[in-house]
């Protein structure tokens, strides 16, 4: 999986990309807990759940049902601070389904349950680049560590800063063709 560090970096890159009059700040936050919180998923080991099992680590928690559960949620708690629906709905679930997709693209593990409840299958992207992370932080304090963090540099944190580059870009044009 990529760190917990480098999760957030897709609804960051959007967020900041966008502007805060698409993204205000309480969505920006939600969005970064939705991409985070897939994770919480490794707290079964401690209930003695397997990795393999559906409950366990990216199962269900890591399927695009389960973002737009978080979606439906997020943009309903939302409401209190005026974020439209709609835009809540559509950052939260990309946010959330981010999590997964990223996993997907990792070197290790058993894969990602994206199409639970429908299929406990586990799936890969076709080409896996990002380094797998170790699940414990004294083995995350190692060399691998380093390389892990590296491999995410390149494969998630860039182009997520291309992409926010460029929807920073193309609404700043707009803006001054507007003026």
């Amino acid at each position: 999986m990529p760190t917990l560090l480098s999760h957030p970096a897709v609804p960051i890159a959007l967020g900041l990309g966008l502007g805060r009059a698409v993204v205000p700040r309480p969505l920006l936050v939600a969005g970064v807990a939705a991409s985070i919180l897939p994770d919480l998923d490794v707290v079964a080991f401690r209930f003695g759940i397997s990795y393999a099992d559906q409950l366990g680590h990216r199962g269900m928690s890591h399927s695009l049902t389960f973002a737009v559960v978080v979606a439906v949620l997020g943009a309903l708690a939302l409401r209190r601070w005026r974020v439209p629906v709609g835009t809540s709905l559509w950052f939260l679930f990309v946010a959330g389904a981010s999590h997964g997709l990223l996993d997907m693209l990792t070197t290790g593990g058993l894969g990602v349950a994206l199409l639970w409840p429908w299929s406990a299958e586990r799936f890969f992207a076709p080409v896996q680049v990002i380094r797998v992370s170790p699940l414990s932080p004294r083995a995350f304090l190692t060399s691998r560590g380093l390389a892990v963090l590296g491999s995410e540099l390149l494969w998630v944190w860039l182009p997520a800063a291309v992409v926010g580059l460029a929807a920073w870009t193309a609404r700043r044009k707009t803006a001054s063709a507007r003026s």
